[in-house]
């Protein structure tokens, strides 16, 4: 059993609580530290947080959950590019070298990012279960067998930032940052297409653009392509 709880999801800042029933962990803490213990009704009882990259938008809290004596799992790119390599908390994991933390197992993965060493991580637990998560990516080059919840951003879709272009509304010097910087629907489609799903029982689209996404459109695309229950939040 896999329950998730998505706090912030968007370019103003990304935080979600997964569980397992027994180990409860924190994917990424960019927003402030007071939003998250508003959101967790001041239970901030977490065995780990993940951090992806060091955007704002993903770890803007991240000294104060360190203050807190939270440990907190990132690459050494990562920890570097946000000064906190040295600190006692901040465990310096590697690609594909699988951790623990409680009743998790969790291997980090790399993926395509304008920062300095971007993970993703997939996430397992002692029931079988296993949670891909994957944000601030354009591109995930490998396969992951068994999944039964996904967690993937859908930023955009190429069809709307193109029209955003042609309108003016959006420079056009935008397009390449993000076409290689941010997972778009249809790379979305693409990875999906490319994964058993067949025990995947929900899908969560994350970081969608304010501007060059659809929620109910992504939303329709990707449960019409799976037959999946899909989430979009906020």
């Amino acid at each position: 059993m896999i329950e998730i709880k998505a706090i912030s999801s968007s370019s103003k800042g990304n935080c979600y609580r997964v569980t397992d029933g027994k180990t409860p962990l924190l994917l990424e803490c960019g927003i402030t530290f007071k939003e998250m213990q508003r959101a967790f009704d001041f239970d901030m009882s977490f065995a780990g947080c993940l951090i992806t990259h060091e955007h704002g938008d993903h770890c803007k809290a991240l000294k104060d959950v360190l203050r807190l004596g939270i440990d907190c799992y990132m690459s050494h790119g990562t920890a570097k590019a946000l000064g906190v390599e040295n600190h006692h908390r901040i465990n310096l994991v590697k690609a594909r070298q699988t951790f623990r933390i409680g009743t998790w197992l969790i291997m980090p993965f790399d993926v395509q990012h304008d920062v300095s060493e971007p993970y993703g991580f997939l996430l397992a637990n002692e029931d079988g279960d296993k949670l891909l998560f994957a944000t601030d990516t354009y591109y995930i080059k490998y396969k992951f067998p068994g999944l039964t919840h996904i967690m993937v951003e859908c930023n955009y879709a190429e069809s709307i930032l193109d029209a955003n272009i042609e309108n003016g509304s959006i420079h056009k010097s935008m397009r390449n940052r993000l076409i290689q910087s941010h997972f778009s629907l249809e790379n979305v489609k693409t990875f999906l297409a490319a994964n058993d799903l067949s025990k995947v029982q929900e899908i969560w689209l994350l970081h969608l653009s304010d501007t060059n996404s659809d929620e109910q459109l992504f939303k329709q695309e990707i449960a019409k392509q799976t037959g999946k229950v899909v989430y979009v939040p906020k």
